[in-house]
């Protein structure tokens, strides 16, 4: 599938809370934290708000890079999620949801105090197995 962007690249607010998430859980891959912040966004139910994002840091990835193997399947969950707000699936629509939904889950991932170690992550992921104590 072709990617909705070829380059991501964050803003340098996204790039210090990232930085900070590096330290908290030990996960020093740039591509992995933003996955699970890009799936953190698309769990919520409201659609991110069309603010403005600049790129003025120096976190720069391919989509490849970004989405590993599973790339394909963050694309399609892309598209169904822009179906499920009422928006379009052309590249342009999906390139600018991709950057709003990356954005958003970096913000939400940094700035949850429950988020110090990366088994936190499981427990932001999967909170009815952790409470089932799966």
């Amino acid at each position: 599938m072709e990617p909705p962007i070829d380059r991501i690249k964050v803003s340098q607010s996204a790039k210090d809370q990232l930085t900070k998430l590096k330290r908290a859980t030990k996960i020093d891959q740039w591509n992995i934290l933003c996955r699970w912040a890009f799936c953190r966004s698309l769990a919520e139910d409201s659609p991110p708000s069309p603010v403005p994002i600049p790129m003025d840091s120096n976190v720069e990835m391919s989509w490849r890079v970004f989405g590993g193997e599973m790339s394909d399947i963050l694309l399609v969950a892309l598209k169904q999620r822009c179906h499920k707000d009422g928006l379009g699936t052309d590249k342009e629509t999906l390139a600018t949801q991709f950057r709003l939904h990356l954005h958003r889950g970096i913000g939400y991932l940094a700035g949850d105090p429950n988020v110090k170690k990366i088994e936190h992550f499981i427990e932001v992921a999967m909170p009815s197995l952790v409470e089932e104590g799966g």
